[in-house]
């Protein structure tokens, strides 16, 4: 359990994801999360030069990323700083968060700021010397495409994980099709009253058009509509399966960020001093191989056992769910009904960016929390490698 590590109220954003190939496609992630970043803290007064420290979240390469941190910082106004780059998949952001937390509780950071990146768009293809290939040929991979097919571990793509957990566990292709029309349903209550809910949190970043010329992101881009008749009607994306492209998320781009600092400086920051926002556990797991969709649910619960808690004191509940089966699978072995978690949106409705995804589900967590008048919150999410992550919080 975590006792010195807090996140001010409002010190944090997310820009809205756009689906690849959309709006953010040309942008380097760094670049731009780190040019939203300094804006960001122009917005909220905030001088860069209080951060000792800084956590750079990305999974898919971007160009002169070999530089990472210290040059997101610098790009920042906080050139004075270190740093250090996280990859960790679908879990970069927990992770991020949890390791400034974990500097904050030991003392060795006194401001963190975590900046989470990525771009799934125009992926780089890598190409390594082979010199006993046949005539020398090269050995070429394509960092997005070919990883998302094939676990070099379990030998298959990400789907055919959440199908292995989906035939395991009994789950039909009528459960999916619910499932992804109540999270559709969800994502709409967060865009009512002129997405009131997601401009708590959302900051617009500006995107070069030309030499002189630039527009502003605003808002979530390539978000395809749900309805039963609809979800019924598409095709099983694996023969036998249960899961369509309805039933999954989609590749994205996008940044957020998070400030990770002690009590009294938190206070400080914060846009309310009566919220505090306090990170209290961390868990993690590893699921058998080829069943990535099942290791959230021993992440939850190492989390919850380190905090002490059960699932009955939870508040409110994220998840990153890229399958149906990660949420169904949560909801049957925690016994939390499936309809009541992952209000306002989740990552199979806006999409997944890898690096920042876990971030902006955390921060939409807080902000519910903050809603409901505070309480104890729970995220978790899986990762590629069959791996997991999760993070308790409270709000008081």
């Amino acid at each position: 359990m975590l006792n010195k590590a807090y996140i001010p109220f409002k010190g944090y954003f997310s820009s809205p994801f756009a689906r690849w190939q959309g709006t953010l496609a040309m942008e380097n992630a760094i670049i731009l999360g780190a040019n939203t970043a300094k804006k960001w803290l122009v917005h909220k007064n905030f001088d860069p030069k209080l951060f000792d420290y800084l956590f750079l979240g990305f999974t898919i390469a971007q160009h002169h990323g070999f530089y990472g941190s210290t040059w997101a910082a610098a790009l920042m106004g906080c050139e004075g700083i270190s740093g250090c780059t996280v990859s960790q998949a679908c879990s970069t952001s927990t992770t991020c968060i949890y390791q400034a937390a974990a500097g904050i509780e030991n003392g060795v950071f006194s401001n963190v700021f975590n900046l989470m990146v990525d771009r799934c768009s125009n992926g780089p293809h890598l190409v390594w010397p082979n010199p006993f290939g046949p005539g020398g040929e090269v050995e070429s991979e394509n960092w997005l495409m070919d990883n998302f097919n094939h676990d070099p571990w379990a030998k298959n793509a990400m789907i055919q994980t959440a199908e292995n957990v989906s035939k395991e566990a009994g789950f039909t292709r009528e459960q999916c099709d619910a499932l992804t029309l109540r999270r559709y349903e969800q994502y709409l209550d967060a865009l009512a009253n002129d997405r009131a809910f997601q401009k708590r949190y959302m900051f617009p970043v500006e995107v070069q058009l030309g030499k002189k010329k630039t527009k502003l992101f605003e808002e979530d881009e390539g978000i395809t509509p749900c309805t039963a008749e609809g979800l019924a009607g598409l095709r099983a994306v694996l023969p036998e399966g249960v899961h369509t492209f309805g039933a999954q998320t989609h590749p994205a781009d996008g940044n957020c960020a998070v400030i990770v600092t002690t009590r009294e400086k938190a206070k400080e920051l914060s846009a309310d001093q009566k919220i505090e926002i306090q990170i209290v556990s961390y868990g993690y797991a590893r699921a058998k191989k080829g069943f990535m969709a099942a290791a959230v649910v021993p992440a939850c619960r190492m989390a919850l056992d380190k905090a002490g808690l059960t699932v009955k004191d939870i508040k409110a509940i994220k998840t990153h769910n890229p399958f149906a089966a990660n949420d169904l699978f949560l909801a049957r072995e925690m016994n939390v009904d499936i309809n009541s978690f992952n209000n306002y949106g989740s990552s199979m409705i806006f999409g997944h960016p890898q690096g920042p995804t876990a971030g902006r589900l955390i921060i939409e967590l807080i902000e519910e929390l903050a809603m409901l008048g505070g309480g104890y919150g729970l995220f978790g999410g899986c990762a590629a490698g069959d791996t997991a992550a999760a993070l308790v919080v409270k709000v008081g």
